[in-house]
């Protein structure tokens, strides 16, 4: 018994996975999730879903011959007839349409079918065959679930919220982690229970594989997430800080943030049966700030043979006659803060609904009411007549500078050649230079040792003079030191001869000794005066022979300091002349490097000449082309043609609606500014637009900034925008 009893629990395991990824009530709950939360807010979950939708057929990838092209690829058409299916299937009570879920198909559903549906409903074989399934519910949160066992439930860790009937319990899968890897449909995820810090990266993996036993019923093709809640930072300038962002998919979901409560995604992936993908769910916070980051998001894994499925390429599907379709992060607020978000580009689709039992014609859109101060359409700012006429005066303008530059540019090319050639000049003359005064600096040094030499000479010779003449001096001292002695002597032999002829009786002996002693005297006297004189004579040439040596010596030595003088000029000179030589080849490396980059300057300013000419052309072409395209294009502002530039052209940040047109026929393609209206001369009045183009389809672009764009090669000014949020539109098919 007991081997029955765990058998008989891993069939319901997996008869319960094996629905939950399947064509269930709450896969179709999930793709009318957008009308009936609009019917019942407070319980979205709760409403039947009643239609058959027809197989897709391809659709043509132009909107419409005489309007703009798709830019994306072809998509399937779609469309559906509303029809209540009053054969093969049985109807219960609560109106719910009854399907077979079962993966082992027929077989399944009448061994199984039993356990999990009571036998109230009278006996129908044929019925049976389609209807034996276990049932969609609403936990107490309003979270959608699945009928089951607690036990079953328990077993893939879901929560059970809320009961079913013949005991069985509403259960929901809920993942509040970071990191996580989730594989059953219908899966919430939501924020972690403790806020979560910044900066830091929380994300989300959702495996689809169809060797999974939870997937085993059939392959899955699409994913739709549902925004139940979602909070983080406002953008700055229209990028986000915070962001939400989605890889794994081939659908380009663009980086969204801030709050987007009650927005949805469809998510394209290769079929899970083929290729297993990894979806991953990205949310990476930036700086610190007072907001609170939450979020909650169902993950409904759609099966490739689901008649629910939306068209390839479409972020959003819309499967109402009537609705109301945001941009991300459009909110009824008060303010001047930019919440249009950068880099969007995706398409909107809408099922063609039956109204009533006629498909639509036509789909209407007005914008929506706002009570709270809220913009309902302020999609980027048209250029302002101002910039539009700057634009080819602008590229003239800028024309004129490279121009400018350049002719600039090859005069310093011209100069830099002419300083190149003139330091290759100086080089060489310093160079030669070199070898002269070298020369002249050894001559000057061999010139100073014969100098040096004959001043030795000189002073030996001027030493020798000076003692002679000492001797010379000395005597001539002595000679006159004799001569004044024998003058005493003469003196003395006169005063005898004196006094010898003065006596009486003259003694004439005595007066002849005393005669004779004079004359000996007197000649003694001669002798020493003709000595003295000789002394003189040679002291006289003594003294010139020591003013001679002396003039030889100084003279000698003038000798010397002249060839020291001139070796000091030589040395001088040498130094100067390689100096000369270092500096030269110093020009000459700095001539030849503003040679060599003077190209470069010419190169870049005729560069710079190249886009100017073709910015000008571009502006020009530009101008022509919004003259002849005028008429299709709108914005709010003052639009008019200056320089031939239209100055409303919607070219960066707009709303595409294929052939809209107001309810005089005035038709555009492209919306943007601060009104829905399609007047060639803009009016800041919205207004009704209707669109007859099927399948029934909205682009919205914006580009990477809300600065100002500047003008250049194919690119049209626009100035700064301000203060965008987005749109919010009513729809309506008629």
């Amino acid at each position: 018994m007991a081997g029955a009893m765990e058998i008989f629990l891993f069939f319901n395991l997996i008869l319960t996975t094996i629905w939950a990824g399947e064509d269930g009530p709450v896969d179709q709950l999930t793709a009318r999730q957008d009308e009936l939360l609009n019917a019942n807010p407070a319980n979205p979950w709760m409403f039947p879903y009643y239609y058959n939708i027809q197989p897709q057929v391809p659709f043509a990838g132009y909107a419409y011959t005489d309007g703009i092209p798709f830019y994306r690829k072809p998509s399937s058409g779609y469309f559906a007839k509303r029809e209540i299916f009053y054969f093969l299937v049985d109807v219960s009570n609560d109106g719910h349409r009854q399907e077979d879920r079962l993966g082992f198909g027929n077989l399944g559903a009448n061994l199984f079918g039993n356990l999990f549906t009571p036998p109230t409903r009278p006996f129908r074989p044929l019925a049976n065959l389609f209807v034996n399934r276990m049932d969609a519910c609403s936990s107490s949160s309003g979270d959608a679930g699945i009928c089951t066992s607690a036990f079953a439930c328990s077993l893939f860790s879901r929560k059970p919220s809320g009961s079913c009937n013949l005991g069985r319990v509403c259960c929901v899968e809920i993942v509040s982690s970071c990191g996580s890897t989730v594989t059953l449909n219908n899966t919430y995820w939501q924020s972690p229970s403790t806020p979560v810090s910044a900066p830091s990266t929380c994300a989300l993996t959702v495996r689809l594989d169809t060797k999974l036993v939870e997937q085993l019923a059939k392959p899955i093709c699409q994913i739709r997430l549902d925004f139940v809640s979602f909070m983080t930072a406002q953008p700055t300038a229209g990028t986000c800080t915070d962001t939400f962002e989605i890889s794994g998919s081939t659908t380009t979901a663009p980086t969204i943030c801030g709050v987007n409560s009650g927005q949805h995604m469809y998510l394209d992936i290769p079929s899970s049966a083929t290729t297993p993908t990894d979806v991953r769910l990205s949310f990476n916070f930036g700086t610190a700030t007072a907001i609170t980051r939450s979020w909650k998001i169902k993950i409904a894994m759609l099966p490739c043979s689901a008649t629910y499925l939306a068209p390839a390429d479409c972020l959003q599907y819309f499967t109402a006659d009537s609705g109301r379709v945001k941009s991300f992060n459009w909110q009824d607020v008060a303010g001047t803060t930019t919440r249009q978000l950068n880099n969007q580009n995706y398409d909107i689709c809408f099922r063609t609904e039956l109204v009533p039992s006629q498909k639509a014609t036509q789909m209407c859109l007005s914008i929506c009411s706002v009570s709270n101060g809220g913009d309902a359409f302020s999609i980027t700012t048209p250029t302002s007549s101002t910039d539009a006429a700057a634009a080819v005066v602008t590229a003239t303008t800028n024309l004129v500078k490279a121009q400018t530059t350049l002719t600039n540019a090859k005069t310093t090319l011209a100069t830099a050649q002419t300083t190149l050639a003139n330091a290759q000049t100086a080089l060489t003359t310093a160079q030669n230079n070199i070898a002269p005064t070298q020369a002249a600096l050894t001559a000057a040094k061999d010139a100073l040792i014969p100098a040096q030499e004959a001043a030795t000479i000189a002073e030996m010779a001027l030493t020798d003079a000076q003692g002679a003449h000492t001797e010379t001096q000395t005597l001539l001292t002595s000679a006159k030191e004799s001569l004044e002695g024998k003058e005493e002597v003469l003196a003395t032999a006169k005063e005898d001869l004196t006094k010898a002829e003065a006596a009486i009786p003259p003694d004439e002996t005595a007066i002849t000794d005393a005669r004779a002693a004079a004359t000996a005297a007197q000649t003694a006297v001669d002798e020493a005066q003709t000595a003295v004189a000789d002394a003189e004579t040679a002291e006289a040439k003594a003294q010139s022979d020591v003013d001679k040596a002396l003039a030889v010596s100084d003279n000698a030595q003038t000798a010397v300091d002249k060839a020291q003088l001139a070796v000091d000029k030589a040395q001088l000179a040498a130094d100067n002349a390689k100096t000369a030589v270092t500096d030269a080849e110093t020009a000459v490396n700095n001539a030849k490097t503003g040679v060599n980059n003077a190209p470069a300057a010419v190169t870049d300013a005729q560069t710079a000449v190249t886009s100017a000419q073709a910015a000008l052309t571009a502006a020009q072409i530009a101008a022509a082309n919004a003259v002849a395209s005028a008429a299709a294009l709108s914005g709010v502002g003052t639009s008019a043609i200056v320089n031939g530039v239209n100055t409303a052209t919607c070219l960066y940040d707009f709303l595409l609606i294929a052939g809209a047109r107001d309810s005089t026929n005035v038709k555009a393609d492209r919306y943007c500014g601060n009104a829905l209206n399609p007047a060639t001369t803009p009016v800041a009045t919205s207004v009704p637009v209707c669109t007859p183009i099927k399948p029934f389809r909205m682009t919205f672009q914006t580009d990477n900034t809300e600065e100002a764009v500047t003008a250049g090669a194919n690119i049209l000014p626009a100035p700064a925008d301000t203060a965008n949020t987005g749109f919010c539109l009513d729809y309506q098919e008629k």
